[in-house]
């Protein structure tokens, strides 16, 4: 189609008499008839890159990643949710396959991301394995390896990843975006800050003639909340009201944690717009159906027993899977998955081979049969983020086990968490000597159990520790082997020193530490000592 077969549709355009003034014929018409020419034209260059992308990546399917920041897998709708709004992720969960129990490598932020890149456990990339630090140059990531094989991929809204420099004349792996905006667009009307602005103009200005994979990731909702100042009515319905709530069993009730848990939610119906938004537009260009879609989070919520967590509230992630392969869409599996599987998975239905680096096992036999069966068991970690801790975890399909490095110190949560009116509230009703209950209690416990053992199903909050129990020391033996071999296989280790805490852990205030002191506090992460960001064994 070209442009020239759109200039008959001109004689639509409104005419003005003579009478009404030569001003508005030189002013009026030539305005209309070229913001109508530019809306037609955009048509048509529309159509015809419907066209040929369609056919251009006929052959090779195209990815997208969406990734919420600590959104937790109970507040969304279709994960059964009483307060959630989330229309577009529960229409999703129609047309993909949706898995209950797909859990984080960590519940930590840059270490998260990073463990899902690489397809690596934390301690495996080395200094990534704590906050704010990078991936050692060395490891490739699943966007890189893409790239090299004439995939476009790019990176919009939070990004929170990096790599440390390399020596001198060495081979290192290929970048791993070709692209990367930070998805804000403040000059919008309201303004959008939180990371999914540029989402779709991501999708729709990649290059036409390449096989994609765009990384989607929003700010929502991570604290400090800014959904409540930016809602737009017209696209996500009114904002949650806090009284109308029904609260997590950490929280205690009060004015103030009911609007801060409402703010939480109004982030979580923001993000559920913009992955609509989305799908919405490889439909319109007709590539939906040869499009893997992957949406997940990094993090539990940024609220007590959450984030950095190993309990399911920290660790456990929703997961939704949709591509041309599936073939059970609308249905839901309770296979045993890692977020570290989503690399191999991806190169795997790219038909490219993965590189030895990988840990994570391939989803695609969840594709053809969404009860296959991707691995026995599900290892999770907590190092430093904000505070020093050192925790492992072990998940079958029934049970939870965990071990505390750290036993000496509460696991209080992140320090954004603990600045909350919800965490403050907790501890205030602690201080004013009220009776709390299992699950508040155990936000501030101090010192905690060396070793802890849940049953997932009887107990899905995991307050009942039945490590001591006679009746259950088989499977704690059983779950403890198989988290002794992880450690021993992948190069884990327990320092006498790690990084110690950068905040204050009753207030969540930043110790201002300067930076050479928070210099000298940073310690070699665990598995150091074993140059574990070498070792590539999966240790299942």
């Amino acid at each position: 189609m070209s442009d020239r077969c759109l200039v008959p549709c001109l004689s639509t355009l409104p005419f003005f008499p003579l009478s009404q003034g030569d001003i508005l014929m030189r002013t009026i018409l030539p305005t209309l008839l070229a913001t109508t020419i530019v809306l037609l034209s955009t048509q048509a260059r529309s159509a015809v890159r419907a066209e040929s992308v369609e056919a251009s990546t006929s052959e090779q399917p195209n990815f997208v990643l969406i990734i919420a920041d600590d959104i937790g897998f109970r507040d969304l709708g279709c994960y059964g949710s009483a307060n959630a709004r989330t229309p577009r992720l529960d229409a999703l969960a129609g047309e993909s396959l949706r898995l209950t129990n797909a859990f984080l490598t960590t519940s930590s932020c840059s270490p998260s991301r990073a463990s899902i890149i690489t397809g690596r456990y934390p301690h495996n990339n080395g200094p990534a394995c704590e906050l704010h630090q990078p991936i050692p140059w060395h490891l490739p990531s699943v966007t890189g390896i893409l790239r090299e094989q004439g995939y476009y991929t790019a990176l919009s809204g939070k990004n929170h990843m990096s790599w440390s420099q390399p020596p001198q004349d060495v081979v290192v792996p290929p970048e791993a975006f070709d692209k990367i905006d930070r998805g804000v667009n403040k000059k919008a009307t309201p303004k959008n800050t939180g990371g999914h602005a540029n989402w779709v103009k991501t999708l729709q200005d990649r290059p036409a003639d390449q096989p994609f994979f765009l990384w989607l990731a929003s700010y929502d909702a991570h604290r400090n909340w800014d959904a409540d100042g930016q809602w737009d009515v017209a696209k996500y319905g009114p904002q949650h009201r806090g009284d109308d709530l029904q609260l997590p069993p950490a929280f205690v009730d009060t004015v103030q944690t009911r609007e801060d848990f409402a703010s939480y939610l109004n982030e979580v119906t923001r993000f559920d717009h913009y992955v609509g938004e989305v799908i919405d537009e490889l439909k319109q260009e007709k590539i939906w159906d040869n499009t893997y879609l992957f949406v997940l989070a990094d993090n539990g919520r940024p609220f007590p027993r959450g984030k950095t967590r190993l309990n399911d509230d920290g660790m456990q992630t929703f997961l939704f899977l949709s591509g041309p392969s599936v073939s059970s869409a609308g249905t839901a599996s309770d296979s045993l998955a890692n977020v570290i599987d989503i690399a191999p998975t991806i190169l795997e239905l790219a038909g490219i081979e993965r590189p030895e680096t990988f840990q994570g096992r391939s989803l695609v036999p969840l594709y053809s049969d969404s009860q296959a069966t991707i691995r026995p068991y599900a290892f999770s970690e907590h190092n430093w983020h904000d505070y020093e801790a050192l925790g492992r975890a072990v998940r079958d399909k029934q049970y939870l086990y965990v071990q505390n490095d750290r036993p000496e110190f509460a696991s209080q949560g992140p320090a954004d968490s603990v600045r909350s009116p919800t965490h403050q509230d907790l501890r205030a009703a602690n201080e004013r000597g009220e009776k709390l209950s299992d699950a508040q209690a155990d936000v501030l416990r101090a010192p905690r159990p060396a070793q802890e053992l849940y049953d997932r199903q009887a107990d899905p909050f995991q307050t009942h520790n039945l490590v001591n129990q006679p009746e259950h020391a088989s499977t704690r033996d059983r779950l403890a082997a198989a988290l002794l071999k992880w450690r021993q296989e992948t190069g884990d280790s327990t320092p006498d020193q790690i990084t110690g805490d950068g905040f204050d852990r009753e207030t969540g205030v930043s110790l201002k530490l300067g930076k050479k002191i928070r210099a000298k506090n940073q310690m070699p992460p665990p598995g150091h000592d074993r140059n574990a960001e070498r070792v590539n064994a999966e240790g299942v």
